[in-house]
């Protein structure tokens, strides 16, 4: 109640414009005080002029004058120790830790003791500081967590830490359960772990010092990467376009020679039609005459008429058209060029392609080492029946392939093989991908290999060549094929294989996949081209072959 009538005392003498204590005091006409800076600069910024507590206006400015019993009054009971009341900001919110020793409303800690476990605001502490045995506690940020500090069995400060429970406990504590233990003061083990802790904080510290390197190298990196890129997009277009520029012109080129020749082929077939035109004039007048001799009844005027008639002229030779295709070849040859030029392109945008591909500004990442993170760079293969050899048997979905005896009938095509039990994938392959084939019967080559292979007779066998790298799995053995070099392979026998593919660091990878996975061999090279995967079956009707469902 003491406290309440003080702070009662500290409202009553203090502005309620600056909230200080009032300056120079003076009285208006409803009889609130002011200091009179505060009011004058209030009013100076108004129209009407009203009392900022009870709002009562004034018909006119209201003459001031020092209330000088007020500040007298002021003024002794500053001598006191009266000080401003506090304003709204120096109380305590939820937020903050609110002083211990206040009565009723609180006002925000200025300091909390680790010795007295209490909080203070600036009065109180003037209080604690003044007292000379309370010198030497530790005063430390206003917290809220002192109680944190109080052992909860005995209700005593814990001082002491038990390293072989890793907590702190109060001294009595020591002599209770903790009898024994390796413990220590808790200044001591906070010296220790303080040295823990600057050391973890230099590691972290140089830590972000690497990583802010490496975010501004990236972000340098990826600046040049849109730089490169768009010069790469800008001159692609300029050379595309002079391409598109070169074909117009050949395409201009092309009209107008037709257009000429067609003109000098008409022009000759004209002349000679008009020679034509005028032999079966000269004719039908001669056939005019003939016959009017041939009706004359006087035989001596037909004979005169007969003997003066004029030889014919020599008759314009045959006219041998040739067949009537005119143009038609021109139209072929430059439909052979289109096929060719589509080609050329078509294997040109594969090189290109690769080469947009093998871009690759980070070093390559570690491969996956259990199937979970193998089976994260999966992929759902289908085979292509258009690559199938005449004696397999493909599934409705296009994954599972079967030797038969029998010809499918397939229909011809440029990509099928022609001799080896074969089949590659519709999908081609670049980047990082995880596939895996099932298999039954006599064995079953699992194979990746280049689209542009050959198709036809034993060059085409996976393996074989440059294009196309197999393991081949027959008689409970393993081998490696690639360019007619076959290497044997150990590792356990499995229906289930695995094929781990990272294009652009050149890795390919054969596992054998049971309850765990066994690394059976692993080709290291560089691709040139993207990949097909590639199924071949060996020579017993019946076994199948199949591209994996995976589930992720």
């Amino acid at each position: 109640m003491a406290e309440q009538g003080v702070q009662l005392d500290q409202e009553i003498f203090s502005c309620s414009i600056c909230l200080d204590l009032l300056k120079d005091p003076v009285t208006i006409p409803c009889g609130h005080s002011y200091c009179m800076n505060c009011i004058q600069e209030f009013w100076d910024e108004k129209e009407i002029y009203s009392c900022p507590q009870c709002r009562n206006t004034f018909t006119s400015r209201p003459v001031l004058v020092k209330n000088t019993m007020l500040a007298d009054l002021v003024e002794e009971l500053k001598k006191t120790g009266l000080q401003a009341a506090p304003a709204d900001h120096c109380y305590a919110g939820a937020e903050d830790v609110a002083c211990d020793v206040c009565t009723g409303r609180k006002l925000k800690a200025l300091k909390s003791c680790l010795v007295c476990l209490v909080s203070y605001c600036a009065q109180h502490l003037h209080f604690h500081n003044g007292v000379a045995r309370f010198k030497k506690h530790k005063l430390v940020e206003p917290s809220k967590k002192l109680q944190e500090n109080i052992c909860s069995h005995h209700d005593e400060v814990m001082k002491i830490f038990c390293r072989t429970d890793q907590h702190c406990i109060c001294s009595l504590c020591l002599m209770d359960e903790h009898k024994g233990h390796d413990t220590v003061s808790a200044a001591a083990e906070r010296t220790e772990r303080q040295k823990e802790l600057e050391v973890s904080q230099q590691n972290i510290q140089q830590r972000i010092q690497d990583r802010e390197k490496d975010v501004k190298l990236l972000q340098q990196e990826v600046e040049a990467i849109n730089r490169s890129a768009d010069k790469a997009v800008n001159d692609s277009k300029k050379i595309f376009t002079e391409l598109i520029c070169l074909l117009e012109k050949i395409s201009s080129n092309v009209e107008q020679q037709v257009r000429f020749q067609q003109e000098t082929e008409v022009s000759r077939v004209k002349e000679l039609q008009e020679k034509l035109e005028q032999e079966i004039t000269e004719l039908k007048r001669k056939d005019a005459e003939m016959k009017k001799i041939s009706d004359t009844e006087d035989h001596t005027q037909f004979l005169h008429n007969y003997s003066s008639l004029s030889p014919l002229s020599e008759s314009t030779s045959s006219i041998a058209i040739r067949p009537l295709r005119y143009f038609e070849d021109v139209t072929a040859a430059v439909s052979a060029t289109r096929d060719k030029l589509q080609d050329v392109l078509r294997d040109t945008w594969t090189n290109i392609s690769l080469t947009v591909t093998k871009v690759d500004v980070l070093l390559p990442q570690p491969e996956p080492k259990t199937r979970a993170d193998f089976l994260k760079y999966s992929r759902e293969l289908t085979l292509d029946p258009n690559t199938a050899h005449t004696q397999l048997l493909l599934s409705e979905v296009e994954r599972k392939v079967t030797l038969t005896y029998n010809n499918q009938g397939y229909s011809s095509h440029p990509d099928r093989f022609s001799v080896n039990y074969q089949v590659l994938s519709r999908e081609s392959l670049t980047g990082r991908c995880y596939w895996e084939v099932e298999w039954t019967g006599g064995g079953v080559h699992v194979a990746v290999a280049y689209k542009n292979i050959s198709r036809v007779g034993d060059s085409g066998e996976f393996g074989k060549n440059k294009k196309s790298w197999e393991l081949r799995c027959v008689k409970n053995s393993y081998q490696i094929w690639h360019n007619k070099v076959q290497t044997p392979v150990p590792g356990p026998w499995s229906s289930r294989l695995g094929v781990y593919l990272d294009h652009r660091a050149g890795t390919l990878s054969f596992y054998s996949v049971s309850d765990t996975m066994t690394l059976l061999h692993r080709v290291q090279t560089t691709f040139t081209q993207p990949l097909n995967a590639g199924l071949r079956l060996y020579y017993h009707y019946g076994d199948t072959a199949e591209f994996c469902k995976l589930e992720v």
